[in-house]
């Protein structure tokens, strides 16, 4: 017998379950008894049931007393049977896959050939159990298509029993036989002390017997089926709080096997629904150990569980207090072995509404195309550290009213092309230290009105009237140098804009 992943008993006796996995593997059992014991034998094949050390004699004219037993009455019956059977069954791991398995039988006289069987679900997940399976269900279901019925005063006969039978008349049937069903009677008059009469100790019996060579099947028992859901817990290893295989089944643990300690013992590897299930795409969410889930069963059989759903409980409760929250829908995950969350939430009370994203550590959004956004009234952003932007062709602001940056710190701007700036209005500047400016080419200072350039007392002032000069001394030599300006280089720039070790690139990086 192959091994099973799962077996259940389930709401039947010890006894209803040996028999019903027997007769699902095609064993028979029967008893040898011998003084001071008896031997219980099991068996798959009528070639290794006990046979009776001599033959049975027929005997149509019985009369007077015979020296050994014999079988009186003998008719042979054939009945129209399943000439073919298929059974056919789907496993998870193969879904394309029919796992569809046929037989025909054999002795086929007098029988239809195009009388068949057919059954789903098969109960196996591979050819090899499944093939065994059906030619069992095949020879079941043709056991009785050739028997025979018969009387007899041999008391050796049995259930189980093999006997050759001889003396026939009709040669076809002196041959082995195996009993299948018996029914004994006898009478002992003189057992009875005060009624007893004189008559003498009878013995007869009547059978049914099918040829040796036919492996008989037994009926095979109705598989009890769960009614309905059931409720379990999702159990794992010590130390654990997720445990799944790479199909995403779990454990579970159910309020009713009592030999089940709660650990990754405790069943078969039991499948999970997710709300949405493709190829590389869907839904995935884990059930954790310890979590509640609702199990059904697949066509009602105990041994093919399938987490459908879960639920909370006084302990693991969910998590915004209802109905205080009842307006809220919230995915919100537990950090795996630490303290924290992740969660997207909805809140739906009018005048209230709101979308929350909580991300316990990091975020990453990936956009392959474009990312718009409108938000019609304020946006404030925080940040506790660092910010880059790198945009690998335009960027473009507007700002319709008033615009303010405060730079605590250093301000550096490197533009490697053209820089073009048009303020309609006045420009101020305040600075309290000095300024530099260096140009390669050509420096051109216009204005529509003047210039003025003022240290102190003294200075320029150049207007279409000409050019006005006033200092307490005015020098106009040759020779001498101007004063040091103090510039910060274009790699310094790149390197401050761009925080230490990160430059700027001519395309977006992608993130990892």
């Amino acid at each position: 017998c192959a091994q099973r992943e799962f077996c259940v008993q389930y709401r039947e006796t010890d006894l209803d379950f040996l028999h019903r996995l027997a007769a699902e593997e095609g064993l028979v059992y029967h008893f040898v008894h011998q003084a001071g014991k008896h031997t219980l034998f099991f068996s798959d094949d009528s070639q290794s049931l006990s046979k009776l050390d001599s033959p049975v004699p027929w005997n149509a004219l019985s009369g007077g007393v015979a020296d050994t037993p014999y079988v009186s009455k003998w008719a042979q019956h054939t009945q129209s049977h399943v000439a073919q059977s298929q059974l056919a069954d789907y496993s998870f791991k193969k879904p394309a896959y029919s796992f569809s398995q046929n037989a025909r039988g054999t002795e086929m006289n007098y029988q239809q050939p195009n009388y068949e069987h057919f059954d789903f679900p098969g109960r196996f997940k591979d050819d090899v159990s499944g093939k065994a399976f059906n030619q069992i269900r095949l020879e079941y279901l043709r056991r009785e298509a050739h028997t025979a019925q018969g009387a007899s005063n041999e008391p050796r006969l049995r259930a189980g029993t093999k006997f050759d039978l001889i003396d026939h008349l009709d040669p076809r049937f002196n041959r082995d036989w195996v009993v299948v069903s018996i029914v004994h009677t006898g009478s002992q008059p003189q057992a009875l002390e005060e009624s007893g009469g004189s008559g003498a100790t009878t013995y007869s019996n009547h059978f049914t017997v099918i040829p040796a060579h036919v492996t008989w099947r037994a009926t095979p028992q109705p598989k009890p089926q769960v009614d309905g859901p059931c409720m379990a817990k999702v159990v794992g290893p010590d130390g654990e709080e997720i445990f799944c295989d790479e199909h995403g089944r779990v454990k579970l643990h159910f309020p009713w096997d009592r030999e089940s300690e709660g650990n990754e013992l405790s069943s078969c590897w039991v499948r999970v629904s997710q709300g949405w299930a493709g190829g590389q795409y869907g839904m995935m969410a884990i059930p954790r150990i310890g979590h509640e889930v609702i199990v059904s069963f697949l066509h009602g059989d105990p041994d093919q569980p399938i987490v459908t759903g879960r639920t909370y409980h006084v302990t693991n409760t969910s998590p915004y207090v209802l109905p205080d929250h009842k307006t809220k829908t919230v995915l919100r995950t537990q950090t795996h072995q630490g303290e924290g969350f992740n969660e997207l939430s909805f809140e739906d009370q009018a005048g209230q509404e709101l979308v929350y994203v909580h991300a316990q550590k990091d975020m990453q959004v990936k956009v392959e195309n474009s990312h718009h956004a409108r938000i019609n009234y304020d946006q404030s952003v925080s940040i506790g550290h660092d910010e880059m932007h790198v945009v690998a062709n335009d960027r473009k602001l507007t700002v319709d009213g008033s615009q303010s940056q405060v730079t605590k710190g250093n301000y550096l701007s490197d533009t490697q092309g053209d820089k073009h700036e048009s303020i309609g209005g006045d420009l101020a500047r305040k600075i309290a230290g000095a300024i530099g400016v260096s140009a390669d080419g050509d420096i051109t200072i216009k204005s529509g009105s003047k210039i003025t350039l003022q240290v102190g007392g003294s200075f320029v002032v150049i207007d279409a009237s000409g050019v006005a000069i006033d200092g307490g001394t005015i020098l106009i030599k040759s020779g001498g140098s101007p004063g040091s300006l103090a510039l910060p280089s274009s790699a310094e720039v790149l390197e401050a804009a761009a925080s230490a070790g990160s430059a700027f690139v001519a395309n977006c990086p992608e993130m990892s």
